[in-house]
């Protein structure tokens, strides 16, 4: 079954109206619904006082109507009779201010007794809600995040190094503790890295993210443990907030649940422009299917899918008609096998009164109860088609948290952003229309043609040895730079950069400059033609036609010397002109091209199809700017998704004919217009 449903408040309206809410949500083809990750005032008003009655209310009402839930449990905002206990439960920030009761997600994870009336919360519901039929599965707390500074995560953070570290003399040479006198004699002596403490120890700071980190992995695994234990026969899941986000290292969060589940919101209050990336959206699905399982990774759930305009103080720029069925199709497209939006209807008070649902305050259908029933009606035909199928892309980026921090410890140049420069490679891959993956470095790689590595930061011995077979097998490998710089214990590496890849890459780094902001530095290209077989054909070169404000280099320029790559680029400009900035490698079977510049996007665009065609991975359709084409597959047959994300109507040219499954299965070939924000899902 396809799942279908909404983020339902009921505590938040009058008892009658829950009826109303059941009839027109099985109206709209919901058969899921999720409930109660707010709830705990309401679950338990008192300490030890537990209430289940309103929630049985509510899940037989629902029942009635074929509709069945996912619980929250409601760890993320404990109510104040809890917090009154220790002002120690509340999360110390980075500044080193302890937050105050009146917002969400207050607490340390480490804190004692906030674990063990967690503890106390979660095994009164799974004990409760075990064998109710009409609760399917239960998500744990509510999106995960933001460091703690306490003194209970400072002792927390001692024990968690001398588990990691064989002795202090160990930590001591891994984080260089020499240089300014920082020796540490005792681990009570280990600070955590507070913003009153200057520029930290980068080891430190590494690794206290690392700890923070695995602080959620356990505290998740508290409550996992507990539902497993009382409640077998139910999924379990959290609700992860994309690629945007990026405190917790989320392959190890995915790693205790049955599945991923995240929140899609490609309009917020955090970004309120007219037109939508639709890459955005995309490579959040893309990074959350590649947390858990083999290549194509898992597919996941949508827990919260957007359905009006976001905001607390303001309020953002609205969907437009179409585009809150579109992007839950993209997000079909991209692996999800449950579509939930959030909410059902807006509330009239507390912090969200301007985070909209499908029903506004009044409770009224309009269009966007229109939209969702349209998509509603359209899944009750073709989501047994959809279930089942997955994504096989043949191109993959390698996402690594230790960069993503590293990078957030020093960031190496103003103007340079990990996550934005990843989202500028893949942007510029994904406008080519072909699949890919996004996954941990220390991913099986053997199924993929290409491999993009942005900015690859942090390289350990095990990560070389994996990338050098990779690429001696025939693969293709795109580093940046800023890659190979460090060691795990994000120390720069005594060697040519890109250190431990420099031998891969066929070149090294002599010299490096660190342009300021508006710089741009010329360059010339030339790449090595294709022959027929997308092989590369070294006899063969063309000059690569650029637009002028493609032909540069931004932020970071890596003035590199071959040691036996073919130069791709060089620079014209600055005093090292005439000195390579893109070389090409051969290593075994395969090919490593070194990119070493940071920017700007357009480079990349340019790039990409040289990129792509070296790796032979062809686009899936070629369609016009601003429509997606995503595949996903059971056995040999695919459905293709076409996306129209453009205000205006498109012409798109099929390659043979198909069956468009939401259009009645009416047969369609050659020239074809999909209407602004349509869609189209071909078998």
């Amino acid at each position: 079954m396809f799942h279908y449903g909404v983020d339902y408040y009921p505590e938040h309206w009058p008892e009658e109206r829950w009826p109303v809410d059941a009839r027109m949500m099985a109206e709209a083809g919901f058969n899921v619904v999720r409930l109660a990750e707010f709830a705990w005032s309401k679950l338990e008003p008192e300490e030890g006082h537990f209430d289940f009655d309103w929630l049985d209310r509510v899940l037989a009402i629902l029942s009635d109507h074929g509709i069945r839930a996912i619980l929250g449990t409601p760890t993320a905002s404990p109510p104040p009779w809890l917090m009154a206990k220790d002002s120690g439960m509340f999360r110390v920030r980075e500044d080193g201010q302890r937050v105050t009761y009146g917002n969400r997600r207050e607490y340390c994870p480490n804190h004692p007794l906030y674990r063990d009336h967690s503890c106390r919360i979660v095994t009164a519901m799974a004990e409760h809600y075990a064998g109710h039929p009409a609760v399917l599965g239960w998500q744990i707390d509510n999106e995960f995040g933001d460091r703690c500074y306490c003194p209970v995560c400072r002792q927390a953070f001692g024990d968690w190094l001398a588990q990691r570290y064989a002795s202090l003399d160990d930590l001591n040479l891994a984080w260089g503790t020499i240089f300014w006198s920082h020796v540490y004699n005792d681990w009570v002596e280990i600070p955590t890295p507070v913003q009153t403490g200057g520029a930290p120890n980068p080891g430190l700071a590494l690794d206290y993210a690392r700890f923070c980190s695995d602080s959620y992995v356990e505290y998740q695994k508290l409550q996992v443990d507990i539902l497993r234990r009382q409640c077998p026969g139910h999924l379990v899941t959290h609700n992860f907030m994309g690629f945007r986000y990026d405190q917790i290292e989320y392959y190890n969060l995915a790693r205790d649940l049955d599945l991923v589940a995240w929140d899609n919101y490609p309009r917020t209050q955090w970004g309120m422009g007219a037109d939508v990336d639709a890459s955005a959206p995309a490579l959040g699905h893309d990074t959350m299917r590649g947390l858990r399982g083999g290549p194509g990774g898992q597919n996941f759930w949508v827990m919260e899918e957007q359905s009006g305009p976001g905001g607390w103080q303001m309020v953002s720029v609205p969907p437009r008609p179409g585009e809150i069925r579109l992007w839950a199709y993209q997000a079909i497209a991209h692996g999800a096998d449950a579509i939930i939006y959030f909410r059902w209807r807006t509330a009239r008070f507390g912090t969200e009164q301007y985070w909209h649902g499908i029903l506004d305050h009044h409770a009224q259908p309009g269009r966007r109860y229109a939209e969702v029933k349209q998509m509603g009606d359209e899944l009750k035909h073709i989501g047994e088609i959809i279930q089942g199928t997955r994504l096989r892309p043949a191109v993959a980026m390698l996402q690594d948290y230790d960069a993503r921090w590293a990078f957030q410890i020093q960031g190496n140049n103003p103007g340079f952003a990990y996550p934005r420069h990843f989202q500028e490679v893949y942007r510029a891959l994904h406008a080519r229309q072909v699949g890919m993956d996004v996954v941990s470095p220390m991913h099986d790689l053997s199924s993929y043609r290409l491999v993009v590595a942005p900015a690859l930061h942090l390289v350990s011995p095990a990560l070389a040895e994996k990338l050098e077979h990779f690429v001696a097998q025939g693969g293709v490998l795109v580093l940046t730079a800023r890659s190979g710089v460090k060691d795990p214990a994000n120390n720069v590496v005594n060697q040519y950069l890109p250190g431990l890849l420099a031998g891969l890459a066929g070149a090294h780094v002599e010299d490096y400059d660190s342009l300021p902001e508006g710089a741009r530095v010329g360059l010339e290209v030339e790449l090595p033609t294709l022959d027929r077989a997308l092989t590369l054909t070294f006899g063969e070169q063309a000059a690569l036609n650029l637009p002028c404000e493609s032909r540069c280099a931004t932020t970071w320029c890596d003035i590199l010397v071959s040691d036996g790559a073919q130069v791709v680029a060089r620079y014209s400009e600055e005093y090292y002109a005439g000195r390579p900035a893109i070389t090409l490698n051969s290593y075994g079977k395969g090919q490593v091209v070194y990119i070493g510049t940071l920017g700007p996007a357009a480079l990349f665009d340019a790039l990409a199809p040289w990129l792509l065609a070296l790796g032979g991975v062809q686009p899936v359709l070629r369609v016009p700017a601003g429509v997606e084409v995503a595949e996903r597959w059971q056995g040999e047959s695919s459905l293709l998704f076409v996306l129209n994300h453009t205000g205006q109507a498109q012409e798109i040219t099929l390659p043979r004919a198909y069956r468009d499954l939401l259009d009645t299965g009416k047969a369609v070939d050659g020239q074809v217009t999909l209407p602004a924000r349509g869609v189209m899902i071909l078998a």
